[in-house]
């Protein structure tokens, strides 16, 4: 089932050139980089690293939302670290991730439900659930 926009508050516009030996920019020119294949030793970075940046930037936000829900004070130092796996079924490609959240001085037990709940409400997440493996860890 395709969950549909009722109001649109955002869009991302971006140009990309040359595949993963390219490179891209926002249309309000924000985001200029360079890309390069993962592993190289190219000059700019790589959609996997790209997608890991959005996905925990926006999963942290989710983390906040879900704090404020539950009037929890998150610490100052919280962070999620993101790893994007790109591997070989056979001849196809597919991603998998992990996040790693860290929130430093809170129970384990809020600290986890807090997680929980931005994983259901965070979008990056609602667009890979079922459909890439995804682990995460409380760190």
């Amino acid at each position: 089932m395709i969950n549909r926009i009722d109001n649109v508050v955002y869009t991302g516009k971006t140009h990309t050139t040359g595949g993963r030996q390219g490179a891209a920019r926002s249309d309000d020119g924000r985001l200029v980089i360079e890309l390069s294949p993962p592993g190289s030793n190219g000059p700019g970075t790589n959609p996997e690293q790209l997608f890991g940046a959005g996905w925990s930037a926006c999963f942290l936000g989710a983390i906040g939302k879900a704090a404020q829900a539950a009037k929890v004070v998150l610490p100052p130092d919280a962070a999620v670290d993101a790893e994007v796996d790109l591997g070989l079924t056979g001849d196809a490609y597919f991603l998998a991730a992990r996040l790693n959240v860290s929130l430093p001085g809170l129970d384990p037990a809020i600290a986890r439900a807090l997680v929980d709940t931005a994983h259901q409400i965070c979008p990056y997440s609602k667009a890979s659930r079922g459909n890439i493996d995804v682990e995460i860890h409380l760190v």
